[in-house]
């Protein structure tokens, strides 16, 4: 029965529904409980709708194994990028600036500054991005996030693996 699952077709709906539910609890704590992302947390955010689009027209297409495991790389590659940054924001909550101040949001620095200045800026991190305003069991949001980023490259890989194996039959 568990094999069903472990194609790749579920696994990317899977995926999809994941990241749409963490997308949609992300939008829960920023307008229900008023918690304002940090420009890493949008990041984050940007990643898991990446990675959720791209599951999403990989489950509809549903390709043969070439492109199964093109989709999941790409999915492993958001996946990657989004840990990468859940990453580092959870080194700067374990390891806060010496100045905890608060820099300019995401949306000013891409529109003010070239991109080859704004990344940097953004990856320094700031007040807010080591500030912890929520937990769970004990892990803040970029924690939980780099859970969830490990869990969808887990899914993306175990895609590209079973992608066009024959069906399992039962006897």
């Amino acid at each position: 029965m568990l094999a069903r699952f472990l194609r790749p077709r579920p696994l990317f709906l899977a995926v999809f529904a994941g990241c749409a539910g963490l997308i949609g609890f992300g939008l829960y704590l920023q307008h229900a409980l008023d918690l304002q992302p940090c420009p890493m947390c949008i990041l984050q955010r940007y990643a898991f709708v990446v990675a959720g689009i791209v599951a999403l027209f990989a489950a509809v297409h549903g390709p043969a194994r070439l492109g199964s495991r093109i989709y999941a790389s790409l999915v492993g590659l958001v996946a990657l990028a989004g840990g990468g940054v859940a990453t580092w924001q959870t080194w700067l909550i374990h390891n806060p600036p010496p100045v905890a101040e608060c820099g300019p949001g995401l949306e000013f620095m891409v529109e003010q500054f070239p991109l080859t200045e704004a990344l940097p800026m953004i990856f320094q991190g700031s007040g807010d991005c080591s500030k912890v305003q929520w937990s769970f069991l004990g892990l803040a949001i970029a924690e939980w996030a780099l859970v969830a980023f490990a869990g969808i490259l887990i899914a993306s890989v175990i895609a590209a693996a079973t992608a066009g194996r024959p069906p399992l039959h039962r006897a």
